[in-house]
């Protein structure tokens, strides 16, 4: 059986400093989850690869899922004890390594280790959004993501991809770039993992939400525009907008509406940290998603309310109707009207619209965590032919 290694140091920061996962973290933690009973882990720790022995790789892996109180003294003490160990080039020669959140990629140290370890690595590429709209992403991280997708085309053993859209975009890049295409298989994620939304309403009145990090690619300003002219047009009759995310960058006008506009402080309600239970909670009795990103990898929270059975109103985006086919209801994230008729028409009783999107919510198969790994596995068995 192939041997495995999970680069966990990503996992491990977001743990450490008490950060909501991400949707990118969460692919993380299933794979945690699917190859803890077999796996390894690998933490990038003071400028080395440190391996995890099994038995406290198998301690670590609960930690990552399922933090609990002693999660920083166990921590710490697990990687004191692996940096203090003699790693003989890891003794792994041939072993897989996954590394699932681009995390790393852009070092060339890192990256030296794990070809003089005689490692595989294969790499999860979610998006090539910072070299798509560099306008939405921190100053700078266009060039790192650059780096992360050259080392992942020129030293990977295989790659994982979420979406067709992503792999065609990875394709291109190589030609474009004239590097070499390793294998590349896609396989669709599922939603997260969400407790059951309990029956009492968190809000008495209607409402929308939006998920995920506030951050200019998202579309926040056009959602807080409307709902200035929503207060407008139904004064205390408007529902309430849910903002669940915590704050991000290069989102300024967003902020200050946030923060100084007296009409939206009685109609939205922004929540910086959630936990799942709430997440689902509050998706759970919404009108409707609201989804107007500019750019897209995937769109966790487009799953994840789908498997909650919520309406979505979403940006035309390729990858939304990869993943979703023809059930949200698509609006281009600059139409402010069609966005603000659409919301109105969601927020009435008798919402024709609405109501026959939940009767296609009913039948909709939505991808499995399963049938991810199952393509994954594959491809793993492949892998171990070619030796």
């Amino acid at each position: 059986m192939t041997e495995i290694l999970i680069d966990v140091t990503r996992l491990l920061d977001r743990r450490w400093s008490d950060n909501v996962p991400t949707g990118i973290d969460r692919v993380g933690l299933e794979y945690v989850r699917h190859y803890a009973h077999r796996a390894s882990a690998l933490v990038r720790y003071s400028g080395r690869n440190l391996l995890v022995t099994p038995n406290h790789s198998r301690v670590l892996f609960k930690e990552i899922l399922n933090p609990t109180r002693h999660f920083k003294r166990r921590v710490s003490w697990i990687l004191l004890y692996a940096g203090c160990q003699i790693q003989h080039e890891f003794g792994r020669k041939n072993a897989i390594l996954f590394n699932t959140g681009h995390s790393g990629l852009e070092n060339p140290t890192y990256l030296s280790k794990l070809m003089r370890q005689q490692l595989k690595p294969i790499f999860f590429v979610h998006d090539l959004i910072p070299l798509h709209y560099p306008e939405y992403c921190r100053a700078g991280e266009d060039q790192h993501h650059s780096k992360r997708i050259h080392a992942a085309l020129n030293q990977a053993h295989a790659i994982v991809t979420n979406s067709q859209v992503t792999m065609q975009h990875l394709s291109q890049y190589a030609q474009q770039y004239q590097l070499p295409l390793p294998r590349v298989i896609m396989a669709p994620i599922a939603p997260a993992k969400l407790p059951g939304p309990m029956k009492e309403r968190p809000i008495e009145q209607n409402y929308f939400v939006m998920l995920g990090t506030i951050e200019s690619r998202k579309n926040h300003l056009l959602i807080l525009q409307i709902w200035q002219r929503l207060n407008r047009l139904m004064g205390n009759d408007a529902p309430k907008l849910v903002l669940i995310g915590k704050r991000g960058w290069e989102c300024e006008q967003v902020l200050d509406l946030l923060d100084r506009c007296e009409q939206l402080r009685q109609h939205v309600i922004e929540l910086a940290k959630c936990c799942d239970q709430e997440v689902a909670n509050y998706l759970h009795h919404a009108q409707a998603l609201l989804f107007p990103s500019f750019a897209e990898g995937y769109g966790m929270p487009l799953i994840e309310a789908m498997s909650l059975k919520v309406p979505v109103i979403a940006s035309d985006l390729p990858v939304f109707r990869e993943v979703a086919k023809d059930l949200p209801c698509y609006l281009d994230p600059i139409d402010a009207s069609g966005w603000l008729k659409t919301i109105i028409e969601f927020n009435q009783a008798n919402s024709t619209t609405r109501t026959e999107q939940l009767d296609k919510l009913e039948k909709f198969k939505l991808p499995t965590w399963q049938e991810h790994f199952a393509l994954v596995d594959q491809m793993l068995i492949g892998l171990g032919n070619e030796r």
